[in-house]
Formats: C-alpha cells, structure tokens, sequence
C-alpha cells in the first residue's frame, strides 16, 4: 500500500478511512480511523494524539510516577507523523489502509520507534547500518477471550495437547490455521522464513525474515498484533506472554543481528578469524554481554518475563556467550559474510521489539567504541556455569529497573528523558504486581498459616 495508491482509491471514493497506530512503551499497538481528508492532511503537518498513550500500562491504568505526562500536565496532545513507507493492506478487512505513526516534537525522546531511530544513526554515524531478524515463539488455545476470562485464564485448552517439536502432524492437523497465518504476513508484507510446532503444547514458533533493523521492528509489531487478531478469527487465542503456565518453559523473542558497512559488505565477518569474527565482532558481542545486565529491563519488561529465566527452561540465566551454543544468552553463528551473525537469546516474546532491538544494538555499538573485550566462551551447558558477579543478571523487574537507571551506557544511548521515563514504568509494574495476592500464595498459605 503505497501513498500514491492510496490517493487514487481516496479520489475514486473507494477508500473513506485510514487505520492509523502508533506503538506504547509495552509495545503494544494502538490506533484508530481517520477519515481519508484528514489522513491525506497528516501526510503533510502529522496529527494530534493524546499523550496519554505514553503514560498509561498495559491494563491502561496511568503511571503516578512519571514527569512527561500525568494529571499534572493535563494530558495533552502530542505530535505524530506518519511513516509513509509502512503503508499495508489488511488482507483480513477488505484491504482496509493501514500505517504506522511515529511520535515527534518533545514526545519523540520517549517514542519506541524513535529510540531505535536514534540508536541507528548512531550506527550509521559510526559507518554501519545493521540488519535483523526476530524469532517468536506464541502459545494458541482453543479458547475466545471470554472463556478464557471465565476459566481465570486456568485449565486453558491448547491447541494441540502434548509436545511435539516441529511435528508435520501437528502441522497438517492444523493446516488451515497455518495457512492463515502465513497468508495473513503475506498480505501484510512481513515474510516469514519459517513457521512450525514448538516444544510444548500448542506452540508455534515464527522465523521473520531478515530486514534492516527498523523495517524489522516494525514487522515485529505487527506480526504480534496480527498474529493474535488471525487466532480470533478462527475461534483461537494466541499469547507472546514470557511465560503462561509453569509447566512449560517459556517463550522467547530472539533476536538476529549484524552489522554491515558502508561498501555493503558484513563488519563482522573475517575468513582468516576463529569462528570468522572480525574484530568489530568481537567487541559488538563484548558490548552486548557486558552491558546485558544494565540494559535488561528492556529486554525482559513485565514481572512475567523473569518467571522464565530459570536453569533448565531454555532461556539463559546469565550474560554468556559461546558459539552455536543455545544455552547461552549470546551465540555466535558462524557462517559466509552473508550469514555471520550474532543471535540475543535473552529477549522473550513479550518485550517491546524496537526497545529491545535498540538495547541489543545501541549495547553493541558501545563495546565497537570502547574496544571492549570478550570474556571467554561457555562451553556445553552454560547454565551450570559460575559466571563473574558483574556478569550476572538482575533477577527481579525493580532491580533490573535500578540497573538500568544508573547506567552510563543507557542515558548516552537513549537519552535522560527516556531512562528516567522507562524505569519509572517498570517501577510503576513492579508496584502494581506486589499490591495483589497470587495463587500461588493462596494455595501455600492460606489454610495452614
């Protein structure tokens, strides 16, 4: 769906309204109709949007503890753009407009997509573009929002009962389901490298096609949003939760990553290397697990995220790295220059895909600019491994926000505004989380205390 298209279908009459979003700190999209006149009017002078959208969370309760926006500023509009460029056809409403927006004026120092924006000029500002590709892994049951309210999000039933890894019976079982999907990023220009059956049941796990960094984020966003909107459609629900039940690990957002430079070839790729990483590399991956424990809170973003950092779940447990090693929170994939990369196996699904995007490289960059050196690889199971002190992770949302605070790295990366406003955030979850009383509490206490 590109701009001049969409002029024509707006002068012919068969376009009257546009669907427009923007994404949240969660990473959650949220938007709404405009009529054609004034999306054509916002090509040119962008529109309003409450700024509310900046300080609310996920159960669209407002922050208490954050400057930018707040009862004490009236809640007022922000300015938007619209990104020309992303323009999609909802294949699932009649070809329904759709494009991403973008905050700006005071508001793009908190914008997601604009962090990211922010990160890679930097890179571009150093000689390197960069190029990504994220992996997700989602739970579907055969359950509609209310019933799954109904059953207290308990006793769900899944898609498929039992596991089945990559299974073609699984599969075929549910080809229709499949097909949809795939369909569905067809139509919504995200190419999907892979889709199959994950350990556990009734998980999928997605391949997204590699892109540059931002188009990748992007992608991202929307195959969340429109990957569960697919579920519904077809009397299913689809969660990219950390972790939505504890009998199975959890479920992860990894994240591809590599850096090119301004000829076009691959910076991190070196044939007369070890394992054929260049120096630019090394220190990338040295950035990356260095900084990990500070940057963590936007990788892992919900008090859910870390129920699935725990030994034996497939999710890293500590700022390693190692080799075609996935026990590790960073493998190295050694490949040609077209595939030399680096895989940030710490992220789950649930993180905000530009946040997390923008931690994973803007920590990269840093380790390029100060040469900084990698630790030794972990070899076999690296969640057995003693790692140093600085090398461990927070364990919890409030330290991970505390980390993240006080980190040098993070404020020259992002900016003041945006880390006193993202812990604060987390903050504000942690706070929320421990004001109520859990299951797991009840059933341990509640008759024999």
């Amino acid at each position: 769906m590109n701009i001049e298209d969409l002029k024509r279908q707006i002068e012919t009459g068969e376009t009257e309204h546009v669907k427009v979003g923007v994404v949240d700190i969660d990473g959650l999209l949220r938007g709404k109709y405009l009529s054609a006149e004034k999306f054509l009017s916002a090509l040119d002078g962008g529109f309003a949007f409450c700024n509310v959208v900046l300080g609310w969370d996920v159960d669209d309760q407002l922050y208490d503890n954050v400057k930018y926006t707040g009862w004490h500023t009236g809640y007022p509009d922000a300015a938007v753009r619209v990104v020309p460029e992303s323009g999609r056809a909802l294949p699932f409403e009649g070809g329904q407009p759709f494009f991403l927006c973008e905050f700006t004026g005071d508001a793009e120092a908190l914008c997601p997509r604009g962090i990211l924006k922010r990160v890679l000029k930097k890179a571009a500002d150093m000689g390197f573009s960069a190029m990504a590709g994220f992996e997700y892994e989602f739970f579907v049951f055969d359950e509609t929002p209310e019933s799954a309210r109904e059953k207290g999000y308990r006793n769900l039933t899944h898609m498929s009962q039992g596991s089945c890894g990559y299974s073609i019976l699984r599969s075929s079982e549910h080809a229709g389901f499949y097909k949809a999907i795939l369909d569905a990023c067809k139509g919504l220009n995200i190419p999907i490298e892979g889709l199959h059956e994950e350990a556990g049941p009734g998980v999928m796990e997605a391949a997204l096609t590699v892109a540059n960094a931002l188009e990748a984020a992007d992608r991202s966003v929307l195959f969340r949003t429109f990957t569960k909107v697919v579920a519904l459609q077809h009397d299913k629900m689809a969660t990219f939760m950390a972790k939505c039940t504890q009998e199975w690990p959890g479920q992860s957002g990894h994240m591809h990553v590599s850096l090119w430079d301004e000829g076009g070839k691959s910076a991190f790729y070196d044939e007369t290397a070890e394992h054929s990483m260049s120096q630019v590399m090394r220190h990338f991956v040295a950035g990356q697990q260095q900084l990990m424990p500070e940057m963590l809170a936007m990788i892992s973003p919900t008090i859910n995220s870390y129920t699935r950092m725990v030994p034996g779940a497939w999710a890293p447990t500590a700022a390693t790295w190692g080799v075609e090693n996935r026990t590790t929170a960073l493998r190295v994939i050694p490949g040609s220059p077209k595939s030399q990369r680096a895989e940030y196996r710490i992220s789950a699904a649930d993180a905000n895909p530009y946040l997390a995007l923008a931690a994973a490289i803007a920590s990269g960059l840093w380790g390029i600019e100060h040469k900084l050196e990698l630790a030794s690889a972990s070899v076999g199971n690296a969640c057995e491994e003693k790692v140093p002190t600085e090398l461990q992770l927070p364990t919890t949302l409030w330290d991970a926000a505390q980390r993240f605070k006080a980190s040098e790295a993070a404020r020259v990366s992002f900016g003041d505004a945006f880390v006193d406003h993202f812990a604060a955030t987390r903050e504000w979850e942690e706070r929320e989380f421990r004001r109520h009383v859990t299951d797991w509490e009840l059933n341990r206490y509640f008759e024999i205390i």
